[in-house]
């Protein structure tokens, strides 16, 4: 079966299960002005997550709800762990990939916005159109998005950045994106092999930049875990040990300052490349901690 045929289907297969690590809760709203920015993780698992494993465990496929109105990514797998109280009617796709873009889910969900990177925009217009006609729903307003240009999308600054990342589409840029709010910098990278050079120099977090800005919180992709650094996947995704370097280097140059006690959160973890989540809290070093599918978190300015 082709790959994205193959997700869509396992994620349908799994929009009415239940995750041992995290349920919905009526928590969606955003915080009051100042006091930072929340985020729900809705997914926290790799493409190879298609049910429960055999250890009991299910993560989602990567998503994340930006002050319960603002969605980076959204597939099948993730409406059930949007609270009660949030109707997001935004969504940032970082590519194309069938387990972080799928336009029935979207349309099902009501959203209205949608922004990805140019460059494959015509596409995204047309799937968006069919899967519109197939549903019988409105089309969505669908916004180009360009390297390093901001775009302000209800209260947040996003920025899009380049990932190092691949799809079939050739020509296609994956994106990591830099969210902005009262004074708190979030980078959230995934799908990504390590931090790009333009993408590291335009989020400000480049020491050869004497002009930079430090980020306050970090999400980033681990798909291979621990001790998988040799992986045929790193041309295109991180290990916990890259994640872990990037860091000890962002504190060393103080491009990395966040609120007190703010861990670095890891997502997108493959389920054949990492132990449980008790082990993961176990094992993974400091600064690192694995976010789970409902985890919650607020990011804020380190000088609140």
């Amino acid at each position: 079966m082709e790959r994205r045929s193959f997700l869509k289907a396992s994620a349908l297969s799994l929009v009415t299960a239940h995750s041992a690590l995290g349920h919905a809760q009526d928590t969606g709203s955003a915080p009051e002005k100042g006091q930072g920015m929340k985020v729900r993780f809705l997914g926290t698992g790799a493409a190879d997550w298609n049910g429960r494993d055999n250890r009991g465990e299910l993560r989602r496929l990567s998503s994340i709800l930006v002050d319960g109105s603002i969605l980076f990514d959204l597939t099948a797998h993730n409406p059930e762990m949007i609270p009660a109280g949030s109707s997001p009617h935004t969504v940032f796709y970082t590519h194309s990939h069938g387990d972080h873009y799928h336009p029935e889910t979207a349309l099902s969900l009501g959203v209205k916005n949608v922004y990805l990177s140019h460059t494959w925009y015509d596409i995204a217009v047309n799937e968006f159109k069919q899967a519109a006609a197939r549903l019988k729903k409105d089309m969505p307003r669908i916004t180009p998005l360009y390297i390093g240009q901001p775009v302000q999308a209800e209260g947040l600054t996003v920025t899009p950045l380049p990932a190092s990342h691949a799809t079939e589409k050739f020509n296609e840029q994956t994106l990591i994106y830099l969210i902005e709010k009262d004074g708190a910098r979030v980078l959230y990278a995934t799908d990504t092999g390590g931090i790009p050079a333009v993408a590291a120099r335009l989020a400000g977090i480049d020491a050869h930049d004497r002009n930079g800005k430090p980020i306050t919180g970090l999400i980033m992709e681990a798909t291979m875990g621990m001790g998988h650094d040799d992986d045929f996947r790193i041309f295109t995704h991180s290990s916990v040990a890259c994640v872990h370097q990037i860091v000890r280097v962002l504190q060393k140059t103080k491009r990395y300052t966040p609120h007190s006690g703010q861990p670095v959160y890891l997502t997108h973890m493959a389920r054949t490349l990492h132990g449980t989540q008790s082990e993961l809290d176990s094992s993974l070093p400091h600064p690192l901690k694995a976010a789970y599918d409902g985890l919650e978190v607020v990011f804020k300015s380190p000088m609140t």
